[in-house]
């Protein structure tokens, strides 16, 4: 007597269609490194009391900081709901499509935070980055290289994951899956980035701690209890 197997849910039934276009994904991307552009500029003439008071360096310096913990939060958010859906949490709350809608934003959102996080350190004249040594991994010898080239690596990989939804159809969803992965790496990368590039990890710790657990968990979740037949 033979035996039928089924595949589980998740590999046979069709991703849902992207939230947003690629078109809008673009915009959001070139207007956050307008954005960051315009911040350098307008900065000083918006906030003269703020920049009378602390330099200008410190204030790129400070919106650095500051973006780069919103960007590692929001990659913690579209990883854990990229989970919820695989290991089927997201059934329960907030059910499977709204959880891949909010999967694909948060890692756009990560994405534009990230790109802000890079473009904003152009004008913190104590480092006196350059646009070639932000753009080229480890190319940034002023500040940490090492750790810095990590972060810098994590956010090409991130866009790579992020517009992988909109090619999904023609590179097929084995090859798109084998893809998504990467953004296990792309969470590891970013937590060893602010661990070791950030100035304020000794205040920031717990947060980086409690965001490895939780994705840790969900990871062993979905592969021992999920996975079970």
């Amino acid at each position: 007597m033979s035996t039928l197997t089924t595949r589980p849910t998740e590999l046979t039934e069709p991703l849902p269609e992207p939230a947003i276009s690629w078109q809008a994904s673009l915009l959001v991307i070139i207007g956050t490194m307008l954005g960051a552009n315009l911040a350098l500029w307008l900065l000083p003439s918006w906030l003269p009391t703020l920049i009378s008071d602390i330099t200008s360096q410190q204030a790129a310096w400070h919106l650095a900081r500051s973006s780069g913990v919103a960007a590692y939060l929001l990659i913690w958010l579209s990883t854990a709901l990229g989970l919820s859906i695989t290991n089927r949490m997201a059934r329960v709350w907030p059910g499977g499509p709204t959880a891949f809608d909010l999967h694909q934003f948060t890692g756009l959102l990560s994405l534009a935070a990230a790109v802000f996080h890079a473009l904003i350190l152009l004008g913190d004249d104590y480092i006196g980055y350059t646009l070639s040594q932000i753009a080229v991994p480890f190319a940034a010898v002023g500040y940490r290289p090492l750790s810095t080239g990590w972060g810098q690596l994590a956010l090409y990989l991130a866009a790579v994951v992020s517009f992988s939804f909109y090619v999904k159809g023609r590179i097929g969803r084995k090859a798109w899956r084998l893809i998504h992965f990467a953004s296990f790496l792309v969470f590891g990368l970013v937590t060893l980035h602010g661990l070791l590039a950030g100035t304020d990890t000794g205040l920031l710790w717990p947060m980086y701690a409690g965001a490895a657990v939780g994705v840790l968990f969900l990871t062993f979740y979905r592969i021992f209890v999920t996975a079970k037949p």
